[in-house]
């Protein structure tokens, strides 16, 4: 099969997937004491490989086939906590290619699981700080392809439409009470799609305001705040798929409104909370998207402003029942979260 055959099929298959594929739900969240704000969930753990991270590993690997980066005999290596990896391992499988996930041994084994399943390979390095230089030896020495989500998240998807998360909601949006959200709340883990929303919120000239909310150990904030680019701390996050030790290339802070830390603690929270009103779980990322949205929300409230807030559920909570939903691993981890969630029956009731 020629190279040019080989791109055509590939590109048909991926195109194909996507078809498949319905659009995810937008869940409208009920809350009494939150009169005249309207909160929603964009639930992104529908997708076929459970999460967010679905949308940008079908772009980039759309990205790197366009480049000429990879081929029908390419090795695709990729630096990840799980999500992404996981995803990636499904286009991988779907294209006939070989995939090693770089990830640190703390991530979830239930994620390490999921890519095994799809026939990736998982290669465990002992601190989160070092997938970056693991990942790059690892290709160097297959001869095979870096994907590196933490650099191109940014740039492979298209920001101005052509179905990404953000044109998803404000389509979605249309016939709701308040159609144009006054804030869309979220979390960087690449960035990727922070700057996807922020864009598209420009180019499309629109009111909406985007707000980040970074976990504990991370150096997104600080970078926010600073403008320091060479910020980097020891320690990993405990929240799998947001924060980073270091300042990734895909965060724009340009394009962000507003940033917020959301400590682990009220995040875990959150997400236990959150299983009272849907019924099932959610992984630790939604909690701290969800906690900063409903901060924000009090906000409105307080100061008399009637709005729609929309945050992201990333991926499901049964990926976390070792971490997250262990009462052992929450204490050891975080400590007490009753005070957390003490504080959340009073923000929303």
């Amino acid at each position: 099969m020629s190279c040019h055959q080989w791109v055509n099929e590939a590109i048909g298959k991926i195109e194909a997937d996507f078809q498949r594929s319905a659009d995810t739900h937008l869940i409208r969240l009920e809350f009494p004491r939150l009169n005249g704000i309207d909160l929603y969930l964009k639930d992104e753990s529908t997708h076929p490989t459970g999460s967010l991270k679905h949308r940008l590993a079908r772009s980039l690997f759309l990205y790197a086939i366009c480049n000429g980066w990879v081929n029908e005999h390419t090795t695709i290596i990729e630096s990840s906590s799980g999500s992404t990896a996981v995803s990636e391992a499904y286009f991988a499988r779907l294209l006939g290619l070989p995939f090693i996930a770089v990830m640190p041994r703390s991530t979830s084994i239930r994620k390490i699981r999921q890519i095994e399943f799809y026939g990736g390979q998982c290669h465990l390095v002992n601190c989160s700080s070092e997938i970056y230089a693991e990942s790059q030896r690892l290709a160097k020495e297959l001869n095979g392809h870096y994907m590196d989500q933490f650099t191109y998240a940014e740039r492979a998807t298209d920001w101005r439409g052509n179905n990404n998360i953000a044109d998803s909601i404000f389509r979605q949006m249309q016939a709701e009470q308040y159609p144009v959200p006054s804030w869309i709340v979220m979390s960087p883990g690449t960035g990727g799609t922070s700057a996807t929303i922020g864009r598209y919120i420009r180019y499309q000239k629109l009111d909406t305001k985007l707000c980040v909310v970074d976990p504990d150990h991370s150096v997104f904030m600080d970078y926010y705040l600073s403008g320091d680019n060479s910020l980097t701390i020891d320690q990993g996050s405990r929240i799998e798929g947001i924060g980073r030790p270091r300042v990734e290339p895909s965060f724009i802070p340009g394009v962000v409104d507003d940033m917020r830390r959301v400590p682990d603690a009220a995040a875990i929270a959150t997400i236990h909370w959150l299983e009272t009103i849907l019924g099932r779980k959610a992984g630790p990322s939604t909690g701290t998207n969800l906690y900063g949205a409903l901060l924000i929300a009090t906000e409105m409230q307080s100061s008399n402003k009637e709005g729609s807030i929309v945050t992201l559920l990333c991926d499901p909570g049964d990926r976390y029942l070792d971490t997250c939903y262990n009462p052992d691993w929450v204490v050891a981890q975080v400590g007490d979260i009753q005070p957390w969630l003490d504080k959340l029956s009073q923000l929303a009731g």
